[in-house]
């Protein structure tokens, strides 16, 4: 019977080396390793071989049914990789090193914007968070001390879903999320998209995104709030740049201010993307209101903190030099690419 065995497993060996092609490999497995074969057939001869032997024969079997399933697998290998040199050879082969005269393409610049301050406040601490785009009207409003009825909801006229929920009209919408998700003390920006029922102009979209940031703890203060402010554009623009602090109402913030840049096209003469101003406004911000850290769940007596909201759009329009916002959500590629990619 051991004879048989080696017999076997030469004889297989001699076929193996004659299968040209997938098919003759099929029919080689079928013959020794299908439920027919030759291998299999011999387990039906246990019966035939003495207890004390059974084991041993059993393990040679299987032995055999090792070494042929890793010559099937070599063989396979080995057709695989001549089908693929054979389409090469009939492939017209291209010459990496010849200059493409393909144009590339880039990120938008409303996502390059958006990397680069996500990782300058990252650099300085804080926690990046996700949004929601529809929102409930309690977070959009309710939480950031915007009582139902207020006259401040008339400056954010909004899209509303049959189901009562809204499009946000602003990141702040996730301030109560997120400080009852963190508590205090915090450090956190949440970029997003937000809509508004706006009046189109050069500076004006009815979607446009933004960045919200947060830090919350016993000791902060506007000084602290003007320095991350000041640091965090700095970096984006990489110059010294002129900004100006005036008082701005927000209702989550007390006391709030607008952050306003020097406009960048007319150098503060005036120009219809500034509206003749010579400012653009750039960053509303702020002292968290007491209100707003209470329905966060945060104690205003041991706590405070401060808030600011960025508008990546408009960042985007002055750092690479777009003059009309609506581009940048118009999809007009001819027009994107004449921006600067840094």
């Amino acid at each position: 019977m051991k004879e048989d065995l080696i017999g076997i497993l030469e004889k297989a060996k001699l076929e193996l080396k004659m299968v040209e092609n997938n098919q003759k490999l099929d029919e080689f497995y079928q013959n020794y390793l299908g439920k027919t074969g030759k291998v299999t057939a011999l387990m039906s001869k246990m019966k035939e071989i003495p207890n004390e032997e059974k084991k041993e024969f059993g393990m040679k079997v299987n032995n055999i049914k090792q070494v042929l399933q890793n010559l099937i697998g070599e063989k396979e290998k080995e057709f695989c990789e001549k089908k693929i040199l054979d389409s090469l050879d009939k492939t017209k082969l291209v010459d990496l090193t010849i200059p493409s005269s393909e144009k590339r393409g880039s990120l938008h610049p409303i996502t390059i914007i958006q990397n680069n301050i996500i990782e300058i406040f990252s650099s300085m601490g804080f926690t990046v968070e996700d949004g929601s785009e529809i929102e409930t009207e309690y977070n959009n409003f309710e939480s950031v001390n915007v009582p139902k009825n207020h006259p401040a909801r008339d400056m954010q006229d909004t899209f509303y879903l049959d189901n009562g929920q809204v499009l946000k009209t602003q990141t702040s919408a996730a301030q109560n999320k997120i400080m009852r998700k963190y508590g205090a003390p915090l450090k956190a920006i949440f970029p997003g998209r937000c809509f508004r029922n706006e009046e189109l102009d050069a500076s004006h979209e009815n979607t446009f995104f933004q960045i919200e940031g947060m830090m919350i703890d016993k000791d902060v203060s506007i000084a602290n709030l003007i320095y991350f402010m000041k640091e965090m554009l700095e970096k984006v623009f990489g110059k010294e740049i002129n900004v100006r602090l005036r008082p701005g109402f927000f209702p989550f913030v007390e006391p709030g201010f607008e952050l306003d840049i020097s406009c960048p096209y007319c150098k503060g003469k005036g120009c219809r993307v500034c509206k003749n101003g010579g400012w653009i406004e750039l960053c509303p911000c702020g002292m968290i209101h007491p209100n707003v850290l209470k329905m966060g769940g945060i104690d205003p007596e041991e706590y405070r903190g401060f808030a600011f909201g960025l508008g990546f759009s408009r960042l985007a329009m002055m750092d690479f030099g777009i003059t009309e916002i609506r581009l940048l959500n118009s999809g007009n590629i001819k027009a994107l690419l004449q921006a600067k990619i840094k």
